[in-house]
């Protein structure tokens, strides 16, 4: 059954997103559907992820479940690309998402795996206001689709609990990244559906630092996350920031 967080009228919520990948939910776990930008994009974050996190709790990344005894939310949870690895290597995993849809064949492909994820249907905002806490909160490939920036920013910051991680990833704001990921990933190459991205919320690296240190979250680390035609794989470029970056930061006091 699909739990249901309480949300407000107004809030990051932006309908119009809410419905485009409502739509095409079912293809959430199909590797050459409309989703597979994210599958092939999957390894490098699950990696960038694992590594840092094992990093800061000194443990070894390369162990069966570095991520055992830790909490972890994934907000904007989608079909549960992220849910599960994350599950698998060994968290307790919170995935939430705007979409009732998405959250119900995120349940049913967690089921059919036989893994125990506890997926809901909500906003950041709201579970932060009902003082959900987390060891790590994921936020990625998400925050370009939100209607109030800030708000969602702060909002995951707040739940992360002190000396915890928060992750993110989204599209830096730049000419190369309009040429790149609207015009020719959703244009030119149909790797995405058109309409999927609006260049203008894509998001500047201060931008985005800013909008977490007002939830308490401080930047310790940003990568470039870069695409090679001739090999078709992503992978991280700390000099390359112009089109996909992550980061993660660390929440160094409790918020409110």
């Amino acid at each position: 059954m699909v739990r249901t967080a309480h949300s407000h009228t107004s809030g990051t919520v932006d309908p119009a997103e809410v419905e485009r990948f409502s739509r095409i939910a079912d293809e959430w776990w199909d590797p050459a559907g409309k989703f597979a930008p994210l599958h092939r994009l999957n390894p490098v974050r699950i990696g960038y992820i694992r590594d840092r996190v094992a990093a800061h709790w000194r443990r070894d990344a390369l162990s069966g479940h570095p991520l055992e005894g830790l909490s972890l939310l994934d907000i904007g949870c989608g079909g549960g690309l992220l849910s599960e690895p994350m599950t698998r290597l060994g968290a307790r995993v919170t995935g939430v998402d705007a979409s009732a849809r998405n959250v119900a064949v995120a349940s049913l492909h967690a089921e059919r795996q036989g893994l125990a994820v506890d997926y809901r249907q909500g906003t950041a905002e709201a579970l932060a206001a009902e003082g959900a806490r987390f060891d790590v909160v994921l936020a990625l490939e998400i925050v370009e689709h939100v209607s109030d920036v800030g708000l969602f920013l702060r909002s995951c910051g707040e739940m992360v609990k002190p000396g915890g991680l928060l992750f993110l990833s989204t599209l830096n704001r730049t000419a190369k990244a309009w040429a790149l990921a609207i015009v020719g990933a959703e244009y030119v190459l149909g790797w995405l559906p058109r309409g999927t991205h609006d260049w203008k919320k894509f998001l500047k690296p201060s931008e985005v630092a800013r909008g977490l240190r007002a939830g308490g979250i401080e930047i310790d680390d940003i990568v470039g996350v870069v695409y090679s035609p001739l090999g078709r794989q992503w992978s991280l470029n700390k000099g390359d920031l112009d089109v996909n970056y992550m980061l993660s930061g660390v929440a160094r006091t409790a918020t409110k």
